[in-house]
């Protein structure tokens, strides 16, 4: 069985700290200094956009968003929602996405909440029902790069996050978002649910989990 090291970095982590931790790791992991290893935290608030976001899906209001080199398009990260960033070896793009889908998917299940996949749209859902007026509700969300054989970037599960922070931004509020607390009237804090996804990642993977800090990820 192959291995998978979970560095957590903790709450209101900087985006800008984590995404050049994430370069870092990449390096290392593209040269064999490191094996796979996984990024677990809470961002501080902000704004980031993928290769695909258009001019108007950005905030209106001038609110600053980081232009990063994923695929997606415009979204938040911050305090009550759990990002997790894996830096493992893919070798087809197409079924890791579906694999981070899958790890969503059990992971809402594992906190009593049923998700799924919407066709076009990619991430974990909450499905509506037509019938009482009720929008398919996105629960979490994935955007990634692969490069050389290795990942970046990664996956977002709103846990107990505030909602309102979508609102400024068009491909958000266009298909209506949720979180396990919302969806199970009782709050569900991203440390909750942090082991779960975890787990869900290591099995989806293959791979024995084993804790690792971040000052061993510096040469």
């Amino acid at each position: 069985m192959s291995r998978l090291a979970i560095v957590r970095l903790g709450v209101d982590v900087p985006y800008e700290q984590a995404w050049a931790l994430q370069r870092l790791a990449h390096r290392r992991r593209v040269s064999g200094e490191l094996g796979d290893l996984c990024l677990v935290m809470e961002h501080a608030p902000v704004y980031t956009a993928g290769k695909r976001t258009r001019g108007p899906e950005r905030p209106s209001d001038g609110t600053p968003v980081i232009d990063v080199d994923r695929g997606g398009k415009v979204t938040w990260h911050g305090p009550g929602q759990l990002v997790v960033y894996p830096i493992v070896g893919v070798s087809d793009v197409t079924a890791y996405v579906r694999l981070l889908e899958d790890v969503l998917v059990h992971t809402c299940a594992d906190m009593g909440v049923v998700a799924g996949r919407v066709p076009g749209s990619g991430g974990a859902w909450a499905r509506g029902d037509a019938a009482l007026g009720l929008p398919d509700r996105r629960l979490g969300a994935i955007g990634i790069r692969v490069r050389n054989g290795v990942s970046m970037h990664g996956f977002a599960l709103n846990c107990a996050n505030d909602l309102s922070w979508y609102t400024r931004i068009m491909s958000a509020t266009d298909t209506g978002v949720t979180s396990l607390s919302a969806e199970t009237g009782r709050r569900i804090t991203a440390e909750e649910v942090m082991p779960y996804a975890e787990k869900r990642l290591g099995e989806a993977l293959g791979a024995q989990l084993y804790d690792l800090y971040e000052e061993d990820l510096h040469p």
